[in-house]
Order: C-alpha cells, then sequence, then structure tokens
C-alpha cells in the first residue's frame, strides 16, 4: 500500500518527524523498544515523561519531544495486554493506533515510524496485531491528513512476516 513502508531494524535510527513508542502506562523505560528510544533520546526524554505525571492508559497515547534522536517527536502509545481476546483488545488497539495519528496529525507529522505495538511483553498475536496496524494506516492515510509516510520498524523476523502478509493481503 502507498505510504506504508515495512523496514527491518532500529527505529531509533530513523530520520522521521515522530518515532512511535510502545509504552507502559507509566511510561517509564519497560520493553525493547521503550528501552532503546529511551538510550537514544537521553535522560532528558525520561525527565519529560516524569513530568507529564498523569501516565497513559491503555488505548491513549501522549507526545513529547525527541531529545537526541533524530526524529522531531516521541509519541508513546500504551497498546492493550492480550486476553484472549475477550476484553475489547482489538477495539483498545485500533484506538491505539486512532490515537497516535491524531496527535501527529495536531503536531503537523508528515512521517512516522510505528514498533509492533503490544506484540512485545504484551503477548499480542502477531497477525491479529499487524492486520489492525495496517488497517488503521491505511485509514489515517486515505483521509488525506498531514501523515503520508508510514514506517513499521519490526526487528524480530516472525513480526516482520507478520506485518509483510497484512500488507500484501490488504
Amino acid at each position: 500500500m502507498a505510504g506504508i513502508e515495512l523496514f527491518r531494524g532500529d527505529i531509533t535510527t530513523l530520520s522521521v518527524d515522530a518515532i512511535v513508542n510502545a509504552a507502559n502506562p507509566g511510561l517509564t523505560p519497560g520493553g525493547a523498544v521503550g528501552l532503546a528510544i529511551h538510550r537514544a533520546a537521553g535522560p532528558e526524554l525520561h525527565a519529560e515523561c516524569m513530568s507529564l505525571m498523569r501516565g497513559c492508559h491503555p488505548g491513549d497515547a501522549v507526545i513529547t519531544g525527541a531529545h537526541r534522536l533524530l526524529a522531531k517527536y516521541v509519541i508513546h502509545a500504551v497498546g492493550p495486554s492480550w486476553h484472549g481476546g475477550e476484553d475489547f483488545e482489538a477495539e483498545r488497539l485500533a484506538q491505539t493506533y486512532q490515537r497516535c495519528f491524531a496527535l501527529a496529525e495536531k503536531h503537523g507529522v508528515r512521517s512516522i515510524a510505528f514498533p509492533a505495538i503490544s506484540c512485545g511483553l504484551y503477548s499480542y498475536p502477531k497477525p491479529e496485531a499487524a492486520a489492525i496496524a495496517i488497517r488503521e494506516s491505511g485509514a489515517a492515510l486515505a483521509r488525506g491528513g498531514s501523515v503520508e509516510r508510514v514506517i513499521f520498524a519490526l526487528f524480530a523476523e516472525d513480526v516482520f512476516d507478520a506485518f509483510n502478509e497484512a500488507l500484501r493481503v490488504r
């Protein structure tokens, strides 16, 4: 799909307007993606996250500066934990992507890089998460706002394969 790309590698190396952090509700460094982003951005990112004080609930996102990263912004998105699909996880994951795109539009972001939200510590099944991510990205691009380029930075081979398949069948 035009405007959506897959990248196999480290999200912190991308020169985009915004990088999305697969965050936890406390906005503290947690999983592999969050740790990498916080390390690359420097201690200023952690200080800014702590200054927000309210944290963030599953399905929501907040935006901060990117500090030492190449990006301008970091969007901290809290996806849902997987509980077998019976706890509105799909709706909350879709809402997480929608909230990221709303923040991106508000801040004039033209290019955005996402990890596979909820696919790590939160154990969301990769094919289902990939389908939601690709669907919501396609919808955001179709709306014709500021976002023109969506990159999924995927490190693990099985996650990359799931996103590649979701993009192929879209």
